[in-house]
């Protein structure tokens, strides 16, 4: 993230309000490592050319960055064209009642088990209605337009599954038309996992045990909203799921600062189909982004069904079947050719357009 972004520089004239011990340590660490993000904290290498030296300072890594999460998503799609084959996909987005969603914020932990108990609404159709499996992939996504703590699950789907019993690809299993089932599938799933929870007495929750089991069996009872898309070829998943993935929640370019103690976002209004501008103080806005920051060892993206990895053999039959040939891994791609591939400017050519090559280092220097 370059260096004077107003991103890095609200997270600098705000540090007295996050690194403190009230704030979990993976949301201190990341934002630590925005701030020395292409900085000399993280050290740095040297390039040179006859007429020129340059030098690039090392990046962060950290999925909330605004810059090392754009290439990281672009690398990952890169990854992911190579794995899945070339045929229709449909997204299935699950929501939850909104009272659940201060259980869940309460709850992080619980926050891990959410793509599994999709991916099982799901797959428990597919099979119970065509003995099929499928290609699966989740997102879990905890922010609405406006940044707001709002739990739910972008689930890419393959149109059609694998009949293991007949060796036989089902080009279509007909979810846009078991828009209902699915639902219930789902509302059946979450339901039992917190009621599950709520009798253990493991939920933390200002209600009270009763006042828990109340709400669980009236949500239980009333129909929740999903979304089941429309078929899209294999080029528009991989270009759509790449905005969700190891990317922050918030756009830096739709973030401006008003003054000291205030910031404008640009929020997107998705019930009016626009972007309000709405203006928080640093420590509304911070109140906002804190909860979004994943805990240690969580994964934004999950695989099931046929790319679960105890599953990922069949994958060549699903190629074969579909009579394609099934691509071979992408080679590791250097820094300097993924960067312009992303960004589109190469960092290792000069402004003689000569090339650069590493002459040296740079070691870190004490973090800010």
């Amino acid at each position: 993230m370059p260096s004077g972004s107003p991103f890095k520089q609200f997270l600098r004239e705000t540090i007295g309000d996050w690194d403190h011990n009230g704030t979990p340590q993976n949301v201190r660490d990341n934002l630590w490592k925005i701030i020395n993000c292409s900085t000399a904290a993280l050290g740095a290498e040297i390039f040179a050319s006859p007429t020129e030296q340059k030098i690039i300072y090392h990046t962060c890594k950290s999925r909330f960055c605004p810059s090392c999460g754009a290439r990281n998503a672009a690398l990952w799609q890169s990854q992911l064209e190579a794995t899945i084959p070339s045929m229709q996909y449909r997204e299935i987005v699950l929501t939850m009642p909104q009272v659940f969603w201060s259980v869940f914020r309460q709850n992080r932990e619980m926050l891990n088990d959410l793509p599994a108990i999709g991916a099982t609404a799901i797959e428990y159709l597919a099979a119970v209605k065509h003995g099929a499996r499928i290609v699966l992939m989740v997102v879990q996504q905890t922010y609405g337009g406006f940044l707001n703590f709002y739990p739910h699950l972008h689930a890419l789907i393959s149109v059609g599954g694998l009949d293991e019993s007949q060796i036989q690809w089902i080009y279509d299993l007909g979810f846009k038309d078991c828009q209902r089932e699915l639902m219930l599938s789902w509302r059946y799933a979450l339901s039992a996992y917190l009621d599950a929870a709520v009798q253990a007495k493991v939920l933390k929750s200002d209600l009270s045990h009763g006042e828990l089991s109340r709400i669980l069996r009236h949500e239980a009872a009333r129909d929740w909203n999903i979304f089941v898309g429309r078929k899209v070829p294999k080029a528009t998943v991989i270009n759509h799921i790449g905005r969700y993935i190891r990317k922050p929640p918030f756009v830096q370019r739709r973030f401006s600062r008003v003054n000291d103690h205030e910031v404008e976002y640009l929020a997107k209004d998705t019930r009016n189909n626009c972007f309000t501008p709405t203006t928080y103080s640093n420590q509304q806005f911070l109140a906002l982004l804190i909860p979004h920051v994943l805990d240690y060892y969580c994964n934004s993206m999950r695989y099931f069904g046929l790319l679960a990895p105890r599953s990922r053999g069949l994958l060549s039959l699903v190629f074969d079947l579909l009579n394609q040939k099934q691509p071979s891994r992408p080679d590791y791609e250097p820094y300097a050719v993924s960067l312009t591939r992303t960004f589109g400017v190469n960092p290792l050519v000069g402004r003689d357009g000569s090339v650069l090559h590493r002459v040296g280092s740079i070691k870190p220097s004490t973090a800010a």
